[in-house]
């Protein structure tokens, strides 16, 4: 039973189901009418619901696949075969007659963003910090920043309840834009039933999620030591939608022991490597005690030394980069062409949206953008040697791929691979601020937003369905949201002040 309807309420009216798709495939002839109208009335209304589940399958027919691997390619008209939660085939036609059809005339299909960095349970105070740096430099204008406002002040309020509602709720946000992956990097930790809290909103979204156990800041927390009880409890085994990732701040006295815990339990570690903390001489000598490794993620990775650098790319070490933020908050330079200079796989993330949209489209155009300014300005300059322009695909694989990647999940997800999880997008091509369609990878990364994505599947479960979200009363959820940021407002005794 679908969660936005009762038992009493007809199919037909069912806000989740209400589009009509052909089912199964091939069922046509005066022979196979009554069964087929018969199949349609009751098994086509109902995919979104019977996505995912034992024995069904699902071909996504006549769209613009773009695969994200070179060995499968791209199909102008193309189809997707998937079989319960897996894609079994990629093909310009698949013969599929016992599945149930999507026709994805008119969409781009790919696969679902991975977001590599993204603080959820600051969702509730989104545009509070939209002009703020990232930490306080002295001058009156910047004395409301970032970590003094947010990370020393808001986060001390929050209840388990607050916790779980913005991690939910942000989570919803960005799977309605596409975003089937993330890592949410926790910094909430005052007790275990907050961190419990954290893990549940991620895991009641509905998408692939990787759970950042990273630092708080108030006295009571269970981070580092809770980890050992936190990978017991939900993560022994590597298998579901969930997985785990350590945060280890080199930045706050006993990092050592995070660092350790994690590998311990064969976790990989993920911090932020930021200038504007003053922590260049630190990650130099980390990079000369040879610490770094494969399990490495850098967020950031701002105003770093060469050597430090050269560390990290020979560690096989991973960089995540939210560009836009990195620019408007004061990190310091995003350093996209160092990263691909020296070669290492690097991907997007949104980081605060106290600050700015985590959208993909959003992160996406600041990469290419950035890339290129840098690039054309040298051309412009009179260099002979200038960096070559990132294309759009390029900027697609980092957001998808290069994402999967950098959390381990490349073998699951990432892009339309047969025998990888259908954690799929289908984006509408045929939209006003789309149409004509000339350029597929052009058209997803210039010219898209969030209101292009048309349907969203993870696991091949169909979380957004034609434009709707789906399992969720999404209004009750925004009063429950609104509810909390009134709450940790009062607590900071922050004024709420739409104009200051």
């Amino acid at each position: 039973m679908c969660r936005l309807c009762s038992p009493a309420t007809p199919a037909a009216r069912c806000p989740a189901f209400g589009h009509l798709l052909r089912s199964p495939a091939g069922e046509t002839g005066s022979a196979n009418q009554a069964a087929a109208a018969a199949t349609t009335n009751v098994t086509s209304r109902s995919l979104p619901m019977l996505s995912g589940q034992k024995g069904v399958r699902i071909l996504i027919k006549g769209g613009v696949v773009m695969s994200v691997d070179p060995e499968v390619g791209n199909f102008a008209r193309g189809d997707v075969l998937i079989e319960e939660d897996r894609i079994v085939a990629v093909g310009a036609n698949i013969d599929a007659s016992d599945a149930h059809v999507i026709d994805a005339s008119g969409k781009i299909v790919m696969p679902g963003f991975i977001d590599t960095h993204h603080h959820q349970f600051e969702t509730g105070l989104r545009s509070t910090l939209s002009d703020a740096i990232v930490v306080n430099d002295g001058r009156p204008e910047n004395a409301r920043n970032y970590y003094e406002a947010m990370l020393l002040g808001f986060s001390q309020h929050y209840r388990p309840e607050d916790v779980y509602i913005n991690e939910l709720y942000g989570g919803l946000a960005q799977l309605d834009a596409g975003v089937t992956t993330v890592m949410d990097v926790s910094q909430i930790h005052h007790s275990a039933e907050h961190s419990d809290a954290a893990i549940e909103g991620l895991r009641d979204a509905g998408r692939r999620g990787v759970f950042g156990y990273f630092e708080g800041w108030w006295e009571g927390k269970e981070y580092p030591s809770g980890a050992r009880r936190i990978r017991e409890r939900y993560f022994n085994s590597n298998d579901g939608l969930l997985t785990m990732v350590m945060g280890g701040e080199i930045y706050i006295e006993g990092y050592e022991e995070a660092w350790k815990i994690g590998r311990d339990l064969d976790l990989q570690i993920a911090l932020h490597v930021v200038t504007t903390f003053g922590m260049t001489p630190t990650f130099d000598a980390l990079a000369k005690k040879g610490v770094f490794g494969p399990d490495n993620i850098f967020i950031h990775m701002t105003g770093m030394t060469d050597d430090a650098w050269k560390a990290a790319a020979d560690a096989g070490a991973h960089v995540s980069l939210s560009v836009p933020i990195e620019m408007h908050m004061r990190h310091g330079m995003p350093p996209v062409q160092k990263a691909l200079d020296l070669g290492m796989s690097m991907s997007l993330s949104s980081d605060v949206e106290c600050t700015m949209s985590a959208d993909f489209f959003t992160q996406m155009r600041g990469l290419i953008t950035l890339q290129r300014m840098h690039a054309n300005e040298s051309a412009l300059s009179g260099a002979e040697d200038f960096p070559a322009l990132m294309r759009c695909a390029d900027a697609i694989r980092h957001a998808t791929i290069e994402g999967a990647k950098g959390l381990r999940l490349d073998h699951k997800t990432g892009s339309l691979t047969p025998g990888k999880a259908a954690d799929i997008i289908l984006l509408d091509a045929e939209a006003i601020n789309v149409a004509p369609l000339n350029n597929a990878p052009g058209a997803v990364v210039t010219l898209m937003d969030r209101s292009n994505v048309d349907t969203v599947m993870v696991a091949g479960r169909i979380r957004k369905w034609q434009g709707q979200l789906l399992g969720h009363d999404m209004t009750r959820m925004k009063r429950d949201l609104e509810a909390s940021r009134d709450y940790i407002f009062e607590k900071a005794g922050v004024k709420h002040d739409l104009f200051a």
